[in-house]
């Protein structure tokens, strides 16, 4: 999506404050020098900043200027928060976060799916494990895919809180699919415990559901392990989702 200059006047500062160019406690230059430095008018600037606030990664006031916010006060949840994160690179203890929050989430997210999802909900991840297969034997976008799949699960929940969280929770998912997918027979290994979570919730079993998801869960969190043990550099989800070959 092509953004206008508001939209990329938010990315190039929230990227900065992110990758910490200004530092926690530090502080943005003056809107004179933004507006010289950016090549923007002073509207821009003011509305820019207005967005950055709103996202927890500054604040600013009267007479103090505009300061940059402990990382703890960000908001996590904001799909552009993740994205500059994931520009200006992981760290594992950002990723250990994520599964922290995969183990808190998901397990009754799908317990939820298991009782309320509908014929149409069931046909839409059915599709996503199909691609997810396909990539598997014949090569292609797994990722995408095994995304795809989680999501609809989250939304067969039929919570809205927990639907809304499924698309703050993208980037982060598909940074821990990524780490997965870089280990040998990975995405294979796991499609039996993808196939095992969708029957449970047809079937409405929401305790063999909830087991299902758990196990694979703790799978991918073994993966991970392996790849920052490993010291490789983490995947950036900025970049196309890595394509496997054919098994």
């Amino acid at each position: 999506m092509i953004k206008n200059v508001h939209g990329n006047t938010v990315d190039y500062l929230g990227e900065a404050i992110v990758a910490g160019r200004f530092g926690a406690g530090g502080f943005l230059p003056a809107e004179p020098l933004l507006c010289e430095e950016l090549g923007v008018s002073r509207t821009v600037v003011r509305e820019s900043v207005k967005s950055l606030v709103a996202k927890g990664l500054i604040q600013t006031g009267p007479k103090v200027g505009t300061r940059v916010l402990p990382d703890e006060q960000w908001n996590w949840f904001d799909p552009d928060v993740i994205a500059w994160q994931a520009k200006a690179g992981l760290t594992p203890e950002f990723v250990r976060d994520l599964q922290d929050l995969r183990l808190i989430v998901e397990p009754a997210a799908i317990r939820l799916a298991a009782q309320r999802a509908t014929q149409q909900d069931i046909d839409t991840i059915e599709e996503a494990f199909a691609g997810m297969r396909h990539a598997v034997y014949e090569g292609g976008d797994y990722v995408t895919h095994d995304l795809r799949f989680h999501q609809g699960l989250l939304r067969a929940s039929r919570n809205r809180l927990l639907v809304q969280m499924s698309k703050a929770l993208g980037a982060l998912l598909r940074t821990s699919f990524e780490m997965s997918t870089r280990r040998k027979d990975g995405p294979l290994s796991s499609l039996p415990m993808h196939r095992a979570i969708l029957d449970a919730v047809i079937a409405q079993r929401p305790d063999a559901a909830e087991a299902a998801v758990r196990q694979l869960i703790d799978s991918a969190g073994r993966d991970i392990e392996q790849v920052l043990a490993s010291r490789l550099r983490l995947p950036s989800v900025s970049h196309p989702a890595h394509h496997l070959k054919a098994a």
